[in-house]
């Protein structure tokens, strides 16, 4: 995504990466609503097929509808390798320039660029550029390299799963048994993804992934069940780790998903987290590189989006807790439990969790829709109805969206970069009466309200000086 967001923006992009060749694990990664909306910003849905919709989900193993009003609710199933594919094979005819089989051994600020090193297969690449962005998982590379503080707590306890042929277990959804906690989902192909946590055990430190023996050890003591007749298909653990960078920025280098932020991955929140990083920062990142905007642009990524990061990272320990608190914790999900039937709970959590509430700290007069994300609306243009999501992708940069009738236009001097569409949205939508409303490449409302100085304020602070 953050590649090809930085390509489309019109920047050279070098992507080093230390596997050689894509992924072959085929395990499934859970999009939410503001992920899958963001993929439509980039006319990406379609190669995604026809993933399934699952409008249901949890928060800490307690089941909720997870709907909100929007084009994609709920939660889409898409395998990992596919999601992989979309972005990659996006971003390559824009010029992305990926080199599979490095390893990041240096990497520093000289002279004001970023200079790096990395080893390969040919001997060593050394690389200059004007900024680096490590998105190099939770275990990064740079992150060490560059001695960033990371601040948290190291896992204490741990999920372990395998995906497993030949096996008939009962479906288990968030099962707490007396001695743990069983998960248990058979695909159509036949294959059961077991998970299991033993409760009071905690979390060793690991030099490898589990092996199916442990899995089915576990399995056994807390389920009654024996699957070691079962051919295990892959294997891993997970803990609740939480730790988060203090700055996404250290000068010319930027961290994005896991590499800025450790979680345990509940409900996938990872990778919608993430994703949602690379998307934040692209744009900007383009824009200072192609010389539209200034270098104090970058400060409002990590300003944006470390915020977000904390939020989630606190209702994923929330979760974490639930899950694999003992008897200690029973109270607590009952109580959940009965406030989640409350709408504006249930709304609540599932806004947190599907990302459609992230909102912005953007200046201009206070509304509703500052800061937030542009809503599905339909609007009445001169050639017929459109969704936002059609306005949005025909606007490559930014989206200034006009009461139709209005004389002049203040956009006209960032025409290079804002797309005007006049119009009407329709009755009763959210848009209604909102005015003008100048929305970020990034989906977000910049400016809302009636049309002035404040506006060309807006333009310039988040799409560079007047041309």
């Amino acid at each position: 995504m953050l590649a090809g967001e930085l390509a489309r923006g019109g920047a050279r992009v070098v992507v080093l990466e230390k596997r050689h060749g894509r992924t072959t694990e085929s395990r499934a990664s859970t999009l939410h609503a503001r992920t899958m909306e963001i993929l439509d910003s980039r006319g990406l849905l379609p190669d995604l097929g026809n993933p399934p919709n699952e409008p249901r989900g949890h928060f800490g193993g307690i089941p909720m509808d997870l709907t909100l009003p929007g084009p994609h609710p709920g939660q889409w199933k898409v395998p990992q390798t596919k999601t992989e594919a979309v972005l990659e094979e996006w971003a390559l005819p824009l010029g992305v320039d990926v080199r599979c089989g490095h390893t990041l051994a240096a990497v520093g600020e000289v002279g004001g660029q970023v200079e790096a090193e990395a080893l390969g297969a040919d001997g060593v690449l050394r690389l200059r550029a004007r900024y680096l962005v490590a998105c190099d998982g939770e275990d990064s590379t740079v992150r060490g390299l560059i001695g960033a503080e990371f601040p948290g707590t190291d896992a204490g306890r741990e999920l372990i799963r395998a995906d497993v042929a030949g096996i008939d277990v009962p479906a288990r959804r968030f099962q707490r048994l007396e001695r743990g906690l069983a998960i248990a989902a058979r695909n159509p192909q036949g294959v059961t993804r077991v998970m299991v946590h033993e409760f009071g055990s905690t979390a060793g430190r690991r030099t490898g992934e589990p092996s199916f023996a442990e899995v089915a050890a576990v399995w056994q003591r807390v389920t009654g069940e024996d699957i070691t007749g079962g051919t295990p298909l892959w294997v891993n653990s997970f803990g609740d780790a939480s730790r988060q960078l203090a700055r996404y920025r250290h000068g010319r280098i930027l961290f994005a998903g896991d590499a800025a932020h450790r979680q345990m991955p509940i409900g996938g929140q990872a990778l919608n987290l993430g994703l949602q990083d690379a998307f934040n920062l692209g744009w900007k990142l383009a824009a200072v590189v192609r010389g539209d905007a200034g270098d104090d642009l970058l400060d409002t990524y990590h300003d944006e989006r470390h915020a977000v990061g904390r939020r989630v990272l606190a209702n994923i320990r929330t979760q974490a807790t639930m899950l694999l608190g003992g008897p200690e914790v029973e109270p607590v999900r009952t109580l959940l439990g009965e406030l989640i039937t409350r709408e504006e709970v249930r709304g609540h959590l599932a806004g947190m969790i599907s990302g459609l509430d992230v909102r912005y700290p953007v200046d201009g007069p206070e509304h509703p829709l500052l800061g937030a994300r542009l809503p599905h609306a339909l609007v009445r243009t001169g050639v017929g109805r459109a969704a936002t999501a059609e306005l949005l992708r025909a606007a490559p940069g930014g989206l200034l969206l006009r009461p139709a009738g209005l004389a002049g236009a203040p956009a006209a001097d960032w025409a290079d970069r804002v797309t005007t569409v006049s119009g009407e949205p329709e009755p009763g939508s959210a848009l209604d009466g909102a005015g003008t409303v100048l929305v970020r490449p990034d989906g977000h409302v910049a400016w809302v309200g009636p049309e002035g100085d404040g506006l060309r304020a807006a333009l310039h602070r988040w799409f560079g000086p007047a041309r």
